[in-house]
């Protein structure tokens, strides 16, 4: 898991507001990835996406590809994203061909047809699980389709334990601009606890060779509050994030979502460590965010500290926050064409069937108005802690100072933003909980409902 792509997510979380996120930690939705909420997107819009596929794409707008590898060595305790661990080469191989036909789909509609991908992310699951052969041979059918030999970004998500030197060598070879290890904590027992399929062994076996082989840009990703975590084993998976020396390092704040097997153990009294509340969550993330800038990185968004002086933008997340187009492949991914949100079906025998019939697989999807085309890139935006008006009046049209006067006030009322000219900055406060902030900015009828 890496970026909180939400790819995967197919149970039915109720939002979770701001005032939930004061004290312990319940289950339920957090991480916000989207507007409206996808439990919101319905089948009976799918003929709309298909019309945003058949019409040609809107000027000047960057396409993205995500790719959707849903096969891990071991489920997660926390995981809520659609993967599988029982899946043998031989259907890795055919899930590969399926993407690869999916993709033609894609290449033929006059949505896409000729637009070469601005960034391409594989995220999962473990896109690193799969192996040389299948990784090269995939990438060479898709981009013998579709080129991104110049793309902006290409992201790739990895486990440590899945890593070796060649598999490296073989990301690097097809392209990959930016690899994201899914290193959550540096300590043993806190990995163990949380069902993590590697060990901090594998983490540092795979050091050098990330500095063989050059990748220009490294990801650590951190989550504050895993079970069973302690002051003390945060401090020091802190510091050792810093001695790795990523580019960048992303902090996540652990949750709780349905449809993850420590929720039901929360749900049924039985689970086996200490979680953190939500305020020991936040002085975590802060900790690590001021131990971070000390070593010389900056704030990049609500979650990532880059490196000063780097050029670490994630494209991949700034590109869909400026409402960029995306395709996306797999079981269970979801884009965006021209307006339109769609997503693929969950399960493993619908996709090929689908794919089977020479037809895409999306399931469900929803046909966004400017005005919550405005609301989406605003929500997803002040992430990054900071937004200007400006960027809205040119393409909106809107002032979003008058549109969202009311939350905009309300919020700096409590302490969590500042409007300056035509800035809007939250606060440190404000960036730790930027998630539990956004419904503010939501319509009535998606706010309090079911996130997914």
């Amino acid at each position: 898991m890496s970026e909180r792509t939400r790819e995967g997510r197919v149970a039915a979380d109720p939002a979770t507001t701001r005032t939930d996120l004061e004290g312990s930690t319940e289950v339920g939705s957090v991480f916000v990835s989207n507007y409206p909420a996808y439990s919101f997107w319905r089948a009976d819009a799918l003929p709309d996406f298909e019309q945003a596929l058949d019409t040609p794409p809107r000027p000047g707008v960057p396409l993205g590809l995500y790719l959707h590898i849903p096969f891990c060595r071991k489920r997660c305790k926390f995981c809520y994203f659609r993967v599988y661990t029982d899946k043998n080469a031989d259907q890795v191989e055919r899930y590969s061909d399926a993407l690869v036909q999916e993709q033609a789909l894609y290449a033929k509609r006059a949505a896409i047809a000729g637009r070469a991908p601005n960034f391409v992310y594989f995220g999962g699951g473990t896109p690193s699980y799969i192996s040389v052969k299948h990784l090269e041979s995939l990438a060479s059918r898709l981009q013998a389709i579709v080129p991104w030999d110049e793309a902006e970004e290409i992201s790739f998500e990895c486990e440590p334990g899945t890593l070796s030197k060649a598999k490296l060598e073989a990301i690097r070879g097809i392209g990959v601009t930016r690899l994201s290890l899914g290193v959550e904590s540096f300590n043993d027992h806190v990995l163990e606890l949380n069902g993590r399929a590697h060990a901090t062994k594998e983490i540092y076996r795979v050091l050098p060779w990330l500095r063989e082989v050059d990748f220009p840009q490294v990801n650590i990703d951190l989550i504050a509050g895993m079970v069973g975590e302690t002051w003390e084993s945060w401090r020091d998976s802190v510091q050792k994030a810093i001695d790795f020396g990523p580019e960048t390092v992303t902090i996540y704040q652990m949750e709780l979502p349905f449809n993850s097997r420590f929720s039901e153990q929360y749900l049924e009294g039985e689970l086996e460590a200490p979680l953190a509340d939500w305020n020991t969550k936040r002085e975590w993330h802060a900790y690590a965010f001021d131990e971070l800038a000390k070593a010389g990185y900056e704030v990049s968004s609500a979650y990532t500290m880059a490196r000063g002086k780097e050029p670490c933008r994630f494209v991949y997340t700034n590109s869909l926050w400026q409402g960029a187009d995306m395709m996306a492949l797999g079981v269970s991914s979801f884009g965006h064409i021209s307006g339109v949100h769609f997503q693929n079906t969950s399960q493993w025998d619908e996709y090929f069937e689908a794919l089977g019939a020479g037809r895409l697989a999306a399931t469900r999807a929803f046909v966004t108005s400017p005005d919550q085309q405005l609301t989406r890139e605003m929500i997803l935006q002040l992430k990054l802690g900071e937004i200007h008006a400006e960027y809205f009046r040119a393409k909106f049209g809107v002032d979003i100072r008058e549109r969202f006067g009311g939350a905009f006030e309300t919020l700096r009322e409590q302490g969590m933003l500042e409007l300056v000219n035509g800035t809007v900055k939250l606060t440190r406060d404000g960036l730790l909980r930027v998630d539990s902030l956004l419904p503010e900015f939501y319509a009535p009828e998606y706010q309090h409902a079911r996130y997914t």
